[in-house]
């Protein structure tokens, strides 16, 4: 086939007429090519350096150029889409304001670059046209386009080569690890999983420090992805595996938690989705199946969200049915567990490439260093010129009655600038800076002040020339960058990461009104260090497994039965009546479970704001004495099956304002009570001394603190373990910081030491000193007292190695690699 063209008909005599054989196979094929390269570079892949696609580069860009700082009002979203269309993205106004949408949705994006004011959609809702909501840049915007006056990266014409725009934005923050990537392109697509900024930045500043880091390495700090509605993660190997090669695949699944509907029907409330599902499709789901006879037992779906408390589905069950065993089949025929494939494609070097864990930080990293590098010279020429400029000027006031007079002697200024450069020898720019000079400049006062301005830009050119000679200290400026975003921006991580799902009830069986039976039997109710709730399926004490568990530490156990309740001691002084059938059974193993299959404690545990679950307790009557110990230094023992038959929760502990519970222990009176605080003095004394006391006493004191000062730990030791040769005894962990420093985000250093070490003393004194101040170090982050070997976990509860012991009981710590969530 040919196409066949010709010139448009003119007059009689220029009339020329042309015909071209085109072969339409190559036609579409070039065509189709040139198509192909524009989706895939400037429309559906982000770059790798600054995790952003074309049109969000340009509205970000944009909205800096318009001022719409943070400290700014909103301006009309169709202001800024026209602004972007005009300038700089000629492809319709219509994708730029969905780009525009999605940057400023809180569950599209762990940290929005945009803050919107109205109605900006929803999971299931578009949002509302551009002329009915307003928009401007986030914090964290204005931090991914600070230092672009500073020539830091390069600037491209833009469609119409009559503007520039930046080809990359500096990037401060890693953005497309912290919000992922989602597009589709001709022949590939990218999709990726949003991170937490503090775990990010960690991994990125242990990459600067040690540039052959393995992935291992990196996983201590990102043990997976943390997406902006919550949720948990179940199965972690598909993340190792995206991790390793760029493509792999997790599960999610919502937050949901076993209530009282009424006086005699429970329900399942969720309050966390999986990551971009709605709950109109969880109750389009649940509906279908209840009609297709897939789901049973379920009565009704209420969705009581709302904004101040957020989300909140209520699935009522039928009397007689297992809620736990209801769950299970909304995980198996709903949305409330869904997967996520991750497809890790973005531009390297203007090529789409499929990028790991390591690959995706090492790119950032070098893209920091090259804007940290490239701002300092530029800061290095603007200084090295101004001092040129303050020299000529001292030479000015010097002689400043010469100046005068040469320059009212001279015919022109093109006179008076070559007169001044051969009278004084000064340069054309000093002749030029002169002969622009205000006489009120010329006064006393200004010459001192030019003088201290030499003086400082002498010390910040000395600066910035060493920080380009030495690669090692333009490193360390990177990573203290790195560090300050992660403090000024960083929030805390709200996805779980599950090694397994537990195990529960596997079917419901048929429709009629019997309930599955779980038996009851002898189990170990635990805490772990990350705050998960969960019960063993026999009786068989997991206190000694040790760095036999796979994930998180143990931090409280106590032993139950699968029917029975326990009791979880607050940080507010209240127990709270816990049913073990609630708590997830771990699955039988040859060794220590892994804790890692349990539910989070706000999952089980009605807690008010602020408050926290310290450890368990035994409620049965014969159960030992429960010790509490506060953070003002207060110690009391309670009898804690003393337990009100008709109450979920009661009252151990009269606080004082301002004091919380930091500990509690069940101990009898051959046992030692340990305190440790937080000018890191450790006291021990025995349990006979605390005398039994009611369910509304205060304690009494338990150890001296300075003012300031608070307790960090309570805990006990038992002297049978001490005297028994088959136990290794107990250890001390104590890990020192600064207050200034954000918590959660500085390692620390930290000390581990033989319990045998601390001499005893009596009780209302101040202990001994436990742990010795490095420089940069004024407080304990964190203190422990328990069996050894001890283990220290991350806020994911990933493991985290610990130094040998130290015999010394004042000295001072090792560095950290990475900030310790937990101790078990």
């Amino acid at each position: 086939m040919a196409r066949r063209t010709a010139t448009p008909p003119g007059p009689p005599e220029d009339f020329t007429e042309h015909i071209i054989d085109v072969d339409v196979s190559h036609e579409m094929q070039g065509s189709f090519l040139e198509y192909a390269y524009s989706v895939i570079y400037a429309r559906a892949l982000p770059d790798a350096r600054d995790g952003l696609k074309p049109v969000q580069r340009r509205i970000i860009f944009q909205m800096a150029e318009m001022g719409l700082r943070p400290d700014r009002a909103h301006v009309k979203s169709a202001r800024v889409v026209g602004d972007v269309m005009g300038k700089l993205h000629p492809h319709g106004d219509a994708s730029i304001y969905d780009a525009l949408v999605r940057l400023a949705q809180p569950f599209s994006l762990r940290l929005p670059m945009v803050d919107g004011h109205g109605n900006f959609g929803s999971l299931d809702d578009g949002p509302a046209a551009p002329r009915y909501t307003e928009a401007r840049q986030s914090p964290a915007a204005q931090v991914m386009t600070t230092g672009l006056d500073e020539d830091v990266v390069d600037f491209v014409p833009n469609y119409d080569n009559k503007l520039t725009q930046p080809e990359v934005l500096p990037a401060a923050i890693p953005n497309l690890l912290v919000n992922g990537a989602a597009g589709i392109a001709v022949g590939m697509a990218t999709n990726m999983a949003p991170h937490n900024l503090v775990e990010v930045i960690a991994a990125a500043r242990h990459l600067v420090a040690h540039p052959q880091a393995t992935l291992d390495d990196l996983m201590r700090f990102v043990p997976g992805p943390d997406l902006p509605t919550g949720g948990k993660i179940v199965g972690l190997d598909g993340v190792r595996e995206a991790y390793l090669t760029g493509r792999g695949q997790f599960r999610t699944r919502a937050t949901t938690r076993i209530e009282n509907v009424t006086a005699k029907r429970k329900g399942i409330v969720v309050t966390e989705l999986p990551y971009l599902v709605g709950p109109e499709r969880v109750i389009e789901k649940i509906s279908e199946g209840v009609k297709n006879k897939k789901l049973v037992g379920i009565t009704n779906v209420v969705d009581l969200t709302d904004r101040e408390h957020g989300l909140r589905l209520v699935i009522e069950i039928k009397t007689g049915f297992n809620p736990d065993a209801v769950l299970e089949q909304l995980y198996r025929f709903t949305p409330l567990e869904d997967s996520f494939n991750i497809n890790n494609v973005a531009l390297v070097d203007g090529q789409p490439r499929t990028l790991g864990l390591r690959e995706l930080l090492v790119v950032w990293v070098e893209h920091r260093i090259v804007v940290v590098r490239r701002r300092s010279a530029f800061r290095l020429a603007k200084r090295t010129e101004r001092q040129h400029l303050v020299e000529g000027l001292l030479i000015a006031i010097a002689d400043i009655d010469e100046i005068i007079q040469v320059i009212r002697t001279s015919d022109d200024a093109d006179a008076a600038r070559t007169r001044l450069r051969e009278v004084f020898d000064l340069s054309e720019p000093q002749a030029e800076y002169i002969l622009e000079l205000r006489l009120r400049r010329l006064t006393r006062f200004s010459r001192v002040e030019l003088e201290k301005e030499q003086a400082q830009l002498a010390l910040e050119i000395a600066e910035l020339t060493a920080i380009l000679a030495d690669d090692a200290r333009l490193r360390a400026m990177v990573s203290a960058e790195m560090a300050d975003v992660a403090r000024a921006h960083g929030t805390p991580r709200r996805t779980i990461l599950l090694d397994s799902a537990g195990t529960g009830a596997t079917s419901i069986g048929a429709t009629n009104a019997t309930p599955l039976q779980i038996e009851d039997g002898p189990c170990w109710a635990l805490l772990s260090g990350t705050g998960l709730l969960a019960r063993t399926g026999d009786d068989r004490a997991p206190t000694r497994a040790g760095d036999r568990h796979r994930h998180d530490a143990l931090r409280s156990s106590v032993l139950a039965t699968t029917r029975g309740d326990v009791g979880a001691v607050t940080s507010h002084g209240r127990l709270v009546r816990v049913p073990v059938l609630h708590l997830p059974a771990l699955p039988p193993t040859d060794g220590a479970p892994s804790l890692s299959g349990g539910v989070p404690v706000s999952e089980v545990v009605a807690l008010e704001p602020g408050e926290r679950v310290l450890a368990l307790a035994s409620l049965d009557a014969d159960a030992p004495t429960l010790a509490l110990g506060t953070a003002a230094g207060v110690v009391k023992r309670v009898a804690a099956g003393d337990a009100p038959a008709n109450k979920d929760a009661w009252e151990i502990i009269a606080l004082k304002p301002g004091d919380e519970v930091v500990g509690a222990v069940a101990v009898s009176d051959d046992d030692e009570l340990v305190f440790i605080s937080s000018e890191a003095a450790l006291l021990r004394f025995g349990a006979a001394t605390v005398r039994p006391q009611g369910r509304l006493a205060g304690g009494m004191a338990g150890i001296k603190l300075a003012a300031g000062q608070r307790a960090l730990f309570f805990g006990a030791t038992s002297t049978t373990a001490l005297d028994d040769e088959d136990e290794p005894g107990y250890a001390v962990v104590t890990i020192a910081g600064s207050q200034a420093a954000l918590p959660g985000t500085q390692p620390g250093s930290i000390k581990t030491t033989p319990f045998a070490a601390y001499p005893a003393k009596g009780r209302a004194t101040g202990g001994v000193r436990a742990h010795r101040f490095l420089r940069g170090e004024d407080t304990l982050l964190l203190g422990w007292v328990g069996l050894a070997p001890p283990r220290a976990t991350g806020a994911a509860g990933q493991p985290l190695p610990l130094p040998p012991v130290d015999p010394r009981r004042d000295g001072s710590g090792v560095t950290l690699p990475a900030p310790v969530h937990a101790i078990g």
